[in-house]
């Protein structure tokens, strides 16, 4: 016989315990969840869309070979660094061009720019 009014019990601690090695275990293992979404009109493929998630530690991830995100400039400030390193390095050789040139023509003297009337 049941009471009216009466609450179930509360969780206990055996169930964040579970939850935690649950979670341990799948950030260890790694998990693979899989699908596709196909949009057909009269036996026609308009649209797939193949969605792929995997839940695993970065260990686990790197274990597996996937590092995407250490060269993604936008989840990483190391590739950030080396991005602008780059490109840094692109427009200093842009410059370096751009001067050889204005040089060869006369036009730049100890590093502005020479009106044509002022060229020898």
């Amino acid at each position: 016989m049941t009471t009216p009014g009466r609450l179930p019990e509360p969780y206990g601690r055996d169930t964040s315990a579970n939850l935690a090695d649950i979670l341990e275990r799948v950030l260890d293992k790694g998990i693979v969840i899989a699908g596709d979404i196909r949009i057909n009109l009269l036996d026609i493929e308009l649209l797939t869309i193949k969605l792929r998630l995997i839940v695993a530690s970065v260990d686990k991830a790197k274990e597996m070979g996937i590092d995407w995100w250490e060269d993604d400039p936008a989840l990483s400030t190391r590739a950030r660094r080396d991005e602008l390193a780059r490109e840094n390095a692109e427009l200093r050789a842009q410059v370096a061009e751009l001067e050889r040139g204005a040089d060869e023509r006369g036009v730049v003297e100890r590093g502005r720019a020479r009106t044509e009337e002022e060229a020898p």
